[in-house]
């Protein structure tokens, strides 16, 4: 089977998930983040090498702050017990607006960074404070700082100023909850991305429907244009 190197995850349906069965909706947050640490482990026993997972979008800042709140204490606590502790193989690195968030969630974020950087099993991007329009916005930004001549200005050079540098292109993009849009989530690096929707809230996401996307994925012919 052709197993993508890189695929993208929106887990989405948490809230919609919770509200289902009766649940206080940041029940779903949990239950969503517990899911997410399983997928990360089906992906590596899998051989897949690099997963992208949204987490924190630049609009979820709108949200209450009562949800706002629990969602950075529940990555900074994910991040610490999941990863700092345990030596699973797993690098993993943040993506987005990291000065936006809360002055311990950054601390966490430096030390798991930094413990998990020689691992190879598995990179895991978690994306906090992320929006595809930032990540591109920044990009130019840094390349205008730096002065570089316009002539060198190429798809390789501006790829090195998103937050994804050093990274392949996502092959698959996985998006649970039933919604078929990309939400502001890597535009430039899913350009030519397989895209596979569930209609699972993420919470139900099975290892089963890992697999039934991947078989999908391996069926289709990638031409990127030719």
């Amino acid at each position: 089977m052709n197993i993508p190197k890189h695929v993208v995850l929106f887990p989405d349906g948490n809230r919609r998930w919770a509200k289902q069965k009766g649940l206080h909706t940041l029940e779903g947050h949990k239950k969503g983040y517990e899911k997410l640490i399983d997928f990360s482990n089906w992906c590596k026993k899998r051989g897949i090498k690099v997963l992208t997972a949204f987490g924190f979008s630049t609009e979820n800042w709108n949200r209450t702050k009562e949800e706002v709140d629990y969602l950075m204490d529940l990555l900074e606590k994910g991040l610490v017990n999941n990863f700092k502790r345990n030596k699973e193989g797993t690098r993993v690195r943040i993506i987005g607006q990291k000065e936006r968030l809360p002055e311990s969630l950054q601390k966490s974020i430096k030390e798991v960074e930094e413990e998990t950087k020689n691992n190879t099993d598995l990179s895991l991007n978690l994306a906090i404070s992320y929006g595809g329009k930032w990540d591109i916005l920044q990009a130019i930004k840094k390349i205008v700082k730096d002065g570089v001549d316009l002539e060198k200005i190429d798809e390789a050079l501006f790829e090195s100023y998103l937050s994804t540098a050093g990274l392949p292109m996502p092959d698959l993009i996985i998006r649970a909850g039933g919604e078929m849009r990309m939400s502001n989530f890597v535009l430039w690096q899913a350009a030519y991305s397989e895209l596979y929707f569930c209609p699972k809230y993420w919470p139900d996401f099975t290892e089963k429907d890992l697999d039934v996307a991947l078989e999908e994925f391996d069926r289709r012919q990638r031409r990127f244009g030719k």
